[in-house]
């Protein structure tokens, strides 16, 4: 059973979750929508930064970097969905939120 359907299940139940049910159902939805976020990804760039026939050898050196930037942020993804207590940075604004 995907998380989303035992979390959708688990709200419609007409029970109430105790809080550590709660947070294990959103932490494996967080989970699997990451890693499905990481997977889509990965997939649009598998074929992106190949070589072509045109390329000069710098030209091939940019997309090398460029695909190791970006399997770098998938990673995080990746990193950051497995994590049991993510650590998103506290943000520093003096902005009103209201």
């Amino acid at each position: 059973m995907s998380a989303y359907t035992a979390a959708f299940k688990a709200l419609t139940a007409g029970r109430a979750l105790r809080p550590c049910e709660a947070a294990q159902l959103l932490a494996d939805l967080r989970r699997e929508t990451g890693e499905e976020l990481a997977d889509a990804v990965e997939r649009q760039l598998s074929g992106k930064f190949r070589r072509a026939d045109t390329d000069t050898d710098g030209a091939f050196r940019k997309k090398r970097m460029h695909y190791g930037a970006s399997m770098r942020v998938v990673n995080a993804f990746r990193a950051l969905a497995r994590a049991s207590h993510p650590d998103f940075p506290n943000q520093r604004t003096d902005r009103s939120t209201t």
